[in-house]
């Protein structure tokens, strides 16, 4: 009697749904593998829109801050904010323009100068600073015909990228800020229902968290602008307030930043003499070790708790892969990965606990 060996309705179930999840993971890999491709192509365009986030996670801020003085409605906040930011920004340019310019040459010929001094020091022991022409033409590394008119080329080049890129990263900030909850629902929208109120909750932390990092961070350098100031002018180093300013801006890059805003102090501290240099050098070490060790973890111990030496991994591979905005940008980008493999991959995925979330602010409305 022959036997049948029709399979039965449920191994053929059976054998179609794994194929469907086989088939499933085959194809969000592939996604994901073309969502990378993606991100590679457009990582310049990428990193200024975050740097657009950032902008409207300080205004946010802000806004919120001003909400126990001024009880009024979220939009006259912003628009106040706005404003001050405006005229600060407009009396800031105003103010350079007139006395600027002048200590920026000042400096930058005292900085050439020690440079061209340290070239020749250690020429006399076959180390060849600048390459085997010994000059600083930094044209030759960037293609061209003349060389007339390459310097000229390459700043215009550079100016219009930086204005062209800060002009997005303003207007992007302001649209996002004037209503916030409208980009994040958005985003909501394109995960499965059942799963909408969980991706709020973590957006919502992350926002929060960016904005405690983003103010914390305002802090430092604003901390790190003052007493560098101080100091300097107490030494009677020549272009301390630029100094300073540098100083203060380079301290937004942990552990990299500054290191590179201790070399123009350095520089400019050489021609007054070893104990001038020794004095600058080692009166700007002393406040960055209190500010780094001290005062930097006390206000950033709820906004980005992320191990030091990740932290420099990070910076360091995210600089080589995205460049110096990826550098500038590299510790908002963790502490953003971080809540959303914690939240996303560790509790949701592999069902463990771990520290409780940042509490979101209430949701404001214009």
């Amino acid at each position: 009697m022959a036997q049948d060996f029709t399979p039965s309705p449920v191994a053929s179930d059976d054998a179609t749904a794994r194929w469907r999840s086989h088939f499933s993971v085959a194809i969000s890999l592939i996604a994901v593998g073309i969502g990378l491709y993606l991100v590679w192509l457009t990582s310049s365009s990428l990193l200024i829109l975050f740097a657009g986030v950032l902008f409207a996670a300080f205004l946010d801020a802000c806004t919120r801050a001003l909400r126990p003085i001024l009880p009024i409605a979220r939009i006259w906040r912003l628009s106040l904010v706005i404003l001050i930011l405006t005229l600060l920004s407009a009396w800031g340019i105003f103010r350079g323009a007139v006395g600027l310019p002048e200590q920026v040459r000042s400096l930058i010929s005292v900085m050439d100068a020690q440079l061209d001094f340290l070239q020749q020091r250690l020429l006399a022991y076959g180390i060849e600073m600048f390459g085997p022409d010994g000059g600083r033409d930094f044209s030759r590394f960037f293609p061209g015909d003349t060389q007339l008119f390459g310097h000229a080329q390459f700043a215009v080049g550079t100016a219009t990228s930086f204005l062209a890129g800060l002009i997005v990263i303003v207007f992007v900030g302001l649209l996002f800020s004037f209503d916030p909850a409208v980009y994040r629902e958005s985003i909501v929208l394109c995960v499965p229902p059942r799963r909408r109120p969980r991706v709020r909750q973590v957006l919502d932390e992350m926002g929060g968290a960016l904005r405690m990092w983003l103010v914390a961070q305002c802090v430092r350098m604003l901390l790190m602008f003052v007493a560098v100031w101080i100091a300097l002018y107490a030494l009677q180093l020549p272009g301390a307030f630029l100094l300073a300013v540098q100083a203060g801006v380079l301290n937004f890059i942990p552990y990299l930043g500054p290191i590179l805003a201790g070399i123009p102090i350095a520089l400019v501290a050489m021609p007054l003499g070893v104990p001038m240099l020794v004095w600058a050098v080692g009166i700007y070490t002393v406040i960055q070790t209190i500010e780094g060790y001290v005062i930097g973890p006390l206000i950033q111990r709820r906004a980005a708790s992320i191990p030091p030496a990740w932290t420099l991994v990070g910076i360091v591979l995210i600089g080589a892969l995205f460049g110096t905005l990826g550098i500038a940008l590299a510790m908002p980008l963790m502490a953003l990965a971080r809540i959303a493999i914690l939240r996303f991959y560790v509790e949701d995925w592999l069902g463990d606990a771990v520290t409780a979330p940042v509490e979101p602010e209430p949701a404001e409305r214009s």
